[in-house]
């Protein structure tokens, strides 16, 4: 017989573990080895069990999350298929930079997410419908956003760390001119957060050396 696909279970929600596991049983292929409710467990337990595949989810609850649980796994010479409901580019782009192999939504059909697994397990990239056509559009896009040279300034104490109000100080304007230019360059990258912005850029090569 062909030995089962190894998998380590990531989510913070018991009931989604649980369904996962009934609904991952009924696969004489897959075997679930282990289950983690935290990142910083998945992380402890990939290192012990060894597993071919961990199913990560991106939203943990307290403690680091499943990009950076991804991060600290992607060097253990094991598989991270992201399962999650979360596919904003902001995400994805992050989940895949930390070494991700996959990246499936909970909304997929099990047939494909068993697909997923076997494919992660032989390091083949499987991504969900929605989220290829993101990153698709990304690589037509390559060129990037253009932004004016305020608001790459803007992007670039951004990326330093820096508050509205030490932003606005840093170069000489008011808070209310800062808040302006996030809401345009967060409308550009296609993003909704601080960070989301600063790792686009990153990915886009937008801030300056």
């Amino acid at each position: 017989m062909t030995t089962p696909v190894r998998i380590l279970l990531c989510d913070d929600h018991t009931v989604v573990r649980a369904g996962l596991l009934a609904l991952i049983g009924s696969e004489p292929d897959i075997e679930v080895v282990g289950e983690a409710g935290s990142g910083e467990e998945a992380v402890a337990l990939t290192a012990r069990l060894r597993p071919d595949v961990v199913l990560m989810d991106l939203q943990l609850g307290p403690g680091i999350d499943g990009v950076e649980a991804t991060r600290r796994i992607a060097g253990q010479d094991v598989h991270i298929l992201v399962l999650t409901t979360y596919d904003t580019d902001a995400d994805i782009t992050r989940a895949i930079e930390a070494g991700a192999t996959g990246y499936l939504l909970k909304a997929e059909r099990p047939e494909e997410l068993f697909a997923a697994i076997r494919a992660a397990a032989q390091g083949r990239t499987t991504l969900s419908p929605p989220v290829a056509s993101r990153v698709m559009d990304r690589m037509r896009g390559a060129a990037g956003p253009t932004l004016t040279d305020r608001e790459r300034d803007i992007l670039g104490q951004l990326a330093r760390g820096l508050g509205n109000r030490e932003i606005a100080r840093a170069l000489f304007i008011s808070e209310a001119t800062v808040k302006t230019h996030l809401g345009r360059i967060y409308a550009k990258l296609g993003v909704d957060t601080r960070s989301g912005a600063v790792a686009v850029a990153t990915e886009q090569r937008l801030l300056s050396p």
